[in-house]
C-alpha cells in the first residue's frame, strides 16, 4: 500500500506562523519526523498520540531515511523543517533520497509551503525585501566557502538586497565578518542593515543599525542578517511629545513608485 509522506514548513517558530495547510497535514500524520528543535516549537496536542522520531544536528539523512521507511510501508508521515522546507529546508533531500531508494511512484509527497524565515524576519524590520533580494546561506558545511564568497560579491555587486542565513556560529566566527568585508567593498558604511534573532519566538529580538556600526558578535545561528541596498533606507516616525519609548526605525526598501506616481499627501479631507 502507497504511503503518503507530506514535507512540512512550520514557519518560522510561533504557532500563529503555522499555516492551515500545514496544520492539517501535520494533524492527519500518524509520525512526525524532525530535528528536536524544531519539534519542540510545535503545539504539544500535536505531538501528542503521534509518533515522534527525532535527531540533533546533522541527523538529516537518518530522519529522511526514517520517515521513507515508514511512508514506503504505508503510513502516513510528515517531516517537519522551520520555515519553508524548500528553503535550505528538507524538501530537496527527501526528493534525493526517494529517487535513489526507486520509490517516487511509491510514496505520495507532497510539499507544504510554510512562511520563510526571511520573510518572517522582513515583516520585523519593516519592507527590506520590496525590491530584488538574494539569499545567502553562510554554512560551509554543504558549500565550499570559496564558492559562498563568490556568491556574496555577485549579489554585492549587483546592488541586490541581502539576506544572510546561518550567519555565525561558535565554529565559524570568522564568516559573518568576512561576508560583510566583501559586501562593504560595493556598499557604503551606512547602508542599512537589519538583524532579527528568534523570529516570531518568545525570545525575539531586532536591531536596525549601518553595515559600518554593525558587531558581528550580536549574530548567531539562530538570526538573520539582512543588508541594504544603495536605495535602503531607516525610516522612524518623529518624536512624539510625552512618556513613552519612541518607536523604532524600520527599512525600507523602495519599490519605485516614487519615480512613478505623485506620493505627496492629498489636501482633500477624509471623511
Amino acid at each position: 500500500m502507497s504511503g503518503r509522506l507530506a514535507v512540512v514548513g512550520i514557519g518560522p517558530g510561533g504557532p500563529e506562523c503555522l499555516t492551515p495547510q500545514a496544520l492539517a497535514a501535520l494533524e492527519t500524520s500518524g509520525t512526525l519526523v524532525g530535528y528536536t528543535r524544531y519539534l519542540e516549537l510545535l503545539p504539544p496536542e500535536l505531538l501528542a498520540g503521534r509518533e515522534v522520531v527525532s535527531t540533533g544536528m546533522t541527523g538529516e539523512v537518518e530522519r529522511c531515511n526514517a520517515a521513507l521507511d515508514r511512508a514506503q510501508a504505508g503510513e502516513r508521515v510528515a517531516v517537519v523543517s522551520s520555515g519553508d522546507a524548500g528553503v535550505y529546508g528538507m524538501a530537496g533531500l527527501v526528493l534525493e533520497l526517494a529517487e535513489a531508494r526507486g520509490a517516487l511512484a511509491d510514496v505520495d509527497i507532497e510539499m507544504v509551503p510554510g512562511i520563510p524565515a526571511v520573510v518572517a524576519a522582513a515583516a520585523i524590520l519593516g519592507a527590506p525585501l520590496m525590491h530584488d533580494f538574494a539569499c545567502i546561506s553562510l554554512s560551509d558545511l554543504l558549500t565550499p566557502w570559496g564558492r559562498i564568497e563568490e556568491r556574496l560579491d555577485a549579489a554585492a555587486r549587483a546592488d541586490f538586497v541581502i539576506a544572510l542565513y546561518n550567519p555565525r556560529s561558535r565554529r565559524r566566527a570568522g564568516q559573518l565578518p568576512r561576508a560583510l568585508e566583501i559586501i562593504g567593498a560595493h556598499r557604503a558604511p551606512g547602508t542599512p542593515l537589519g538583524l532579527v534573532r528568534q523570529a516570531h519566538r518568545p525570545d525575539q529580538s531586532a536591531l536596525v543599525t549601518t553595515l559600518g556600526a554593525f558587531d558581528p558578535a550580536a549574530a548567531d545561528m539562530l538570526s538573520i542578517c539582512i543588508v541594504g541596498n544603495s536605495a535602503t533606507r531607516m525610516v522612524a516616525p518623529a518624536a512624539a511629545p510625552g512618556p513613552g519609548a519612541p518607536r523604532a526605525a524600520r527599512l525600507l526598501t523602495p519599490r519605485g513608485y516614487a519615480g512613478k506616481y505623485d506620493l505627496t499627501p492629498s489636501q482633500t479631507p477624509r471623511g
